[in-house]
């Protein structure tokens, strides 16, 4: 069935509201070399929002800050209408140790820049955005609910942690009346499935909003790269490559299984009469769990591209197609628990599950 990007979804065990997909303003600035300068930018803010988008995807370091500022110069005027997501954790000052990093000062300074720069007095949702591994849980719970008693936050939630730390977080904050985290942000795409193994389980379990990032597979599943373009040493390649091609070649996303995978798609979107990219953010939308994939256009014709997911109708055999070619081994236990060894034994009034 056709979506729109005012066919809100709630976001987790919470009453908020979002788009089904998400506007990444990471692209908003050129300072990382790739992006929209501010006019370009300012159009894909309006074109999102007149056709009801109001879910927007920063960090307090994005484009050196440009992101967030560009951001809240647009949202201005509807601030109230709009669900502003950002993201602490990442060095903001080098040289400075404490300007990174999970732990309370970290957040309390990220969480005043990012007010500064949105030009707002709240942020609806803040992220943990990476897992530092040194501060206690309790610290980083306790200063994220003293954010939302204060006011300056609205709600908490968490990207690019192990599903143990986040199951035992949300369990803590439900014990002591804490703010409950109620979203994960985690890379989900067809050529990137892992978090189905512990993640995604998780956030379903703990009422976590799935928001998938890099949803088209670093560019992978567009249909844009080639077999010539690998390069099992690692090194870029093509000189005529832009910065975020090469990038991508050189990180070893074009492999042959992902352009296996991306063929699959480029089938699969001859046979509905729509781009790569509408596809590969359609099987996202359609996963079980996921909230709002986010997409991060340069132009308003990629932008315009990836709003078309919105109509696209897979049907079962298209995903299962889709599933079988990007299919993962789950490992151990999940494997084996999803396996034809598993059996129901009844003793009595009871069923007992057990290996067969």
């Amino acid at each position: 069935m056709a979506l729109t990007l005012d066919t809100y979804r709630l976001l987790g065990r919470s009453g908020l509201r979002v788009s089904p997909l998400a506007l990444g303003t990471a692209t908003f600035g050129t300072e990382w070399g790739w992006g929209a300068e501010r006019d370009e930018a300012r159009k894909l803010f309006d074109r999102y929002t007149e056709l009801g988008g109001n879910f927007f995807d920063t960090a307090s370091t994005y484009t050196n800050g440009s992101s967030e500022r560009l951001l809240g110069e647009f949202a201005h005027t509807n601030r109230d209408k709009m669900v502003l997501a950002t993201k602490y954790s990442t060095l903001r000052q080098p040289g400075d140790p404490n300007s990174g990093g999970a732990h309370r000062k970290s957040m309390l300074a990220s969480a005043e820049a990012s007010l500064r720069q949105l030009n707002t007095d709240y942020i609806d949702l803040l992220y943990v955005n990476v897992w530092d591994f040194r501060t206690p849980v309790e610290e980083i719970l306790r200063g994220l609910d003293d954010l939302v008693r204060q006011g300056k936050v609205l709600y908490v939630a968490i990207s690019s942690a192990p599903a143990w730390q986040v199951s035992r977080m949300q369990a803590i904050a439900d014990l002591r009346g804490w703010s409950p985290l109620v979203a994960l942000e985690t890379e989900y795409s067809l050529i990137e499935r892992t978090a189905e193994r512990d993640l995604i389980p998780m956030a379903r379990e703990m009422g976590l909003g799935v928001v998938p990032f890099s949803p088209l597979g670093g560019g992978v599943l567009t249909g844009k790269y080639r077999r010539e373009d690998q390069n099992p040493a690692g090194s870029v390649v093509g000189e005529t490559a832009s910065n975020r091609r090469s990038l991508n070649v050189a990180l070893g996303w074009v492999t042959d299984r992902n352009l296996a995978i991306a063929d699959a798609v480029k089938e699969v979107a001859s046979e509905l009469g729509h781009t790569p990219a509408q596809v590969a953010l359609a099987w996202a939308l359609n996963a079980p769990d996921v909230t709002a994939p986010i997409i991060g256009a340069r132009t308003v014709a990629q932008l315009e591209d990836n709003l078309g997911a919105l109509q696209v109708d897979l049907t079962p055999s298209h995903l299962a197609r889709l599933d079988e070619v990007s299919a993962i081994d789950l490992g151990n236990p999940h494997g084996l628990l999803a396996s034809d060894h598993i059996r129901t034994v009844t003793t009595g009034d009871m069923k007992i599950e057990t290996l067969g």
